[in-house]
């Protein structure tokens, strides 16, 4: 489980949760871009960051603890958990040694020289919890570096954190690619009984576990249903405990992507570019609310079976709310993103558009905008859209361009293309004037496996506007607006809405309560946008789905009034939003 996916008061519920299934031992990612936001800036101790306080709770509840703090985790993170700031270099290497390219090892030694000193009063050598830390992750299925495995572990080594060390692979990638580390023990991704009396074989004097044992599987926008439903892993158990094998869950409890952070995936055969949904059920034994899953009942019969004393009781569930019908919330208009654009950046950086990341932008949307002499309609070819844009000539909509498939009933009625330019319609104007061409485009996961992880966002390549003649001009020059939709952003919106009918708009609804619980916010009726909840980033919502509910914890609410913003990239007509109890 991981404590960025939990809000902080429930960690120790989820971990209890786990100890009752028959779990000793809690597994967590850190996630470094969750802690370092731009270039020597950390955070471990606001809300769900404090990572040394996850700790402590896991040795307060008996539990000891695997350590994967990266720098490279997957996960199904933004960016495997490496900072997207790297991106702004144009030819940047990554997950390699200083060799060939210092920029990335500078980055990851400060990164491990400030959480070094933070672990290392917390190894099992030093009367923690933590017994194993891991190098890098899965490092199998993307190269073949020696140097760069055992430069991370010298970091590790020159704060004072002496081990022990362990690396994870898949079999086919740990055989092929040997990137298991001097002194340090192997995990298997997948592994299983049969899998480990391999390494043992292959690797006699190496400690060998079963590292991910995957109780479900993750969903990406799109797809037909949540994944891994239909997954038992009951039989797999019952070998590894017959056997008194180590062995560790992933995930036992997924939590949530909240804000910008779920990652995404490259399609193997494909090519395709496929985001991560906001929820990380991921089909897991504690449910993402925290509910014991009639597989969390299954396995905890398993692993009882093996065990000489009971186990602890279950934990009480979670108190949920729910409003339906009559009682649904009704947003109402509250401003635009047009009535609240930052000042353009210098036009001596917008000559050509550029990525997010070129203008120090992480997450969230940028807008870019060039002015057309004598429009009147024509083909827009966007070169490289990552991952998400609305187009707008002057006020009037024209249609959007996804990077990511969008199944054909959902994008004809939004004219929304997949890889293809998009026909502008013609636009009533008055003669020969001016207008603005506008490209909202939406940074949407960057991809956290494989060799595709240089994902940068925004628009990448030219953009080439032909006309009816026939003839195409590259356009140049540009006015770009960053809009990060950070916390103070959504905080000083102002109320002003100067056309209610250009999408890009706000929605605000309040909602009392007298009793707070954990609830899901129902988007169905919505298209694809963002949710705050008393300024939290509960994540996106998409209509292509599956996933149309998102997760609202319990303390993210209070007593009195709540205030739900809800920013929608098409919509401008308000829908009503229930409460649920469950994800679906």
């Amino acid at each position: 489980m991981h404590p960025a996916r939990i809000p902080a008061e429930y960690w120790q519920h989820r971990i209890l949760m786990a100890k009752a299934m028959g779990m000793n031992c809690i597994a967590l990612y850190v996630m470094w871009n969750y802690h370092e936001t731009s270039p020597g800036v950390f955070d471990f101790r606001t809300g769900n960051r404090d990572i040394e306080a996850f700790i402590r709770l896991c040795q307060q509840e008996g539990m000891w603890v695997l350590l994967r703090p990266g720098p490279y985790i997957c996960g199904e993170w933004d960016l495997g958990g490496i900072p997207s700031y790297l991106l702004k270099y144009p030819d940047i290497q990554l997950r390699t040694d200083v060799a060939n390219d210092p920029r990335y090892m500078s980055a990851v030694a400060r990164y491990i020289g400030e959480l070094g000193p933070r672990i290392e009063p917390l190894l099992v050598s030093n009367g923690g919890p933590i017994l194993m830390i891991q190098i890098e992750n899965e490092f199998g299925s993307y190269a073949s570096n020696p140097a760069y495995l055992e430069e991370v572990r010298q970091l590790w080594l020159h704060e004072g954190v002496q081990g022990p060390f362990y690396t994870e692979d898949g079999i086919r990638q740990l055989e092929q690619n040997r990137t298991n580390v001097t002194g340090g023990a192997i995990a298997l991704s997948n592994g299983d009984a049969e899998q480990i009396a391999a390494v043992r074989q292959e690797f006699p004097a190496v400690p060998a576990m079963a590292g991910e044992v995957y109780p479900g599987w993750l969903t990406h926008w799109g797809d037909e249903t949540f994944k891994g439903a239909a997954v038992d892993i009951a039989g797999t158990l019952d070998v590894l405990m017959q056997l008194r094998l180590s062995f560790n869950l992933y995930v036992i409890h997924g939590g949530t992507s909240f804000g910008f952070y779920a990652g995404a995936n490259v399609d193997a055969d494909s090519g395709e570019y496929q985001p991560d949904i906001t929820s990380y059920d991921y089909a897991a034994p504690i449910s993402e609310q925290g509910v014991a899953t009639s597989k969390y009942m299954k396995y905890r019969g398993v692993i009882a079976r093996y065990l000489s004393t009971p186990l602890p009781d279950i934990p009480k569930p979670i108190p949920t709310i729910s409003r339906k019908g009559d009682q649904a919330l009704m947003p109402e208009l509250c401003t635009s993103i047009w009535d609240n654009l930052p000042a353009a950046l210098p036009a001596a950086q917008t000559v050509d558009p550029q990525p997010f990341e070129f203008y120090g932008q992480a997450f969230g949307f940028v807008l870019y905008r060039k002015k057309l002499q004598s429009y009147r309609n024509g083909v827009l070819n966007i070169k490289e859209v990552h991952d998400y844009a609305t187009v707008f000539v002057g006020e009037q909509y024209v249609g959007g361009v996804s990077r990511a498939f969008v199944p054909e009933h959902d994008a004809q009625p939004l004219n929304v293309t997949h890889h293809a330019p998009l026909v502008v319609p013609r636009v009533s104007l008055s003669p020969d004037s001016d207008v603005s061409l506008d490209i909202l485009v939406e940074g949407m996961g960057r991809v956290n496996y494989g060799n595709a992880m240089i994902d940068r966002k925004g628009i990448l390549g030219s953009v080439t506007l032909q006309d009816t003649g026939g003839s195409s001009d590259t356009l140049t020059g540009w006015e770009v607006f960053l809009l990060p939709m950070d916390t103070a952003f959504i905080a000083n919106l102002c109320t002003v809405c100067s056309n209610p009918r250009k999408a890009g708009l706000f929605f605000k609804a309040i909602l009392p309560l007298d009793q707070i619980g954990d609830t899901y916010i129902d988007m169905s009726g919505w298209t694809k946008g963002v949710v705050w909840i008393n300024g939290h980033n509960l994540g996106r919502y998409w209509n292509i789905g599956p996933q149309k509910r998102l997760y609202c914890p319990a303390p993210w609410l209070r007593q009195g009034d709540n205030e739900f913003i809800i920013f929608d990239l098409h919509q401008t007509e308000a829908k009503p939003v229930e409460l649920a109890r469950g994800l679906s």
